[in-house]
């Protein structure tokens, strides 16, 4: 079962997006819609709880990174933070040289913090 949940809550004036499964091909995409969601619905500071993901694709990676964009561009001051990468996709965002671009935080308190 390749089933991906994506819960978004608001806390602070950050949209939290909490995913749990799997980001493949072929649920990358239903990341992406969230991700597209939060930011349509006006929230330029959003965290990615990633805790509960233990694979990423590069289908999924691009989803971020098209997010990340998409709310620099909206708003100068809008940006989207990891939060709690499992190893394994902490590993696959330093081979795609995203954790460069990307803020990591190791926990969900840590990453809406962040922001203030």
């Amino acid at each position: 079962m390749n089933d991906l949940q994506i819960t978004t809550k608001e806390i602070k004036r950050v949209a939290l997006l909490e995913v749990n499964g799997r980001v493949d091909s072929t649920t990358a995409g239903k990341l992406g819609e969230a991700l597209n969601a939060a930011i349509d619905d006006g929230k330029s500071r959003l965290v990615l709880d990633l805790a509960n993901v233990e694979y990423i694709s590069s289908a999924g990676l691009r989803e971020i990174v098209a997010a990340l964009k998409r709310v620099q561009n909206l708003a100068g001051t809008g940006d989207l933070r990891l939060a709690s990468p499992s190893d394994r996709v902490r590993e696959v965002l330093e081979l795609a040289g995203l954790d460069e671009i990307f803020k990591i935080y190791d926990s969900q308190l840590e990453a809406v913090g962040s922001f203030t």
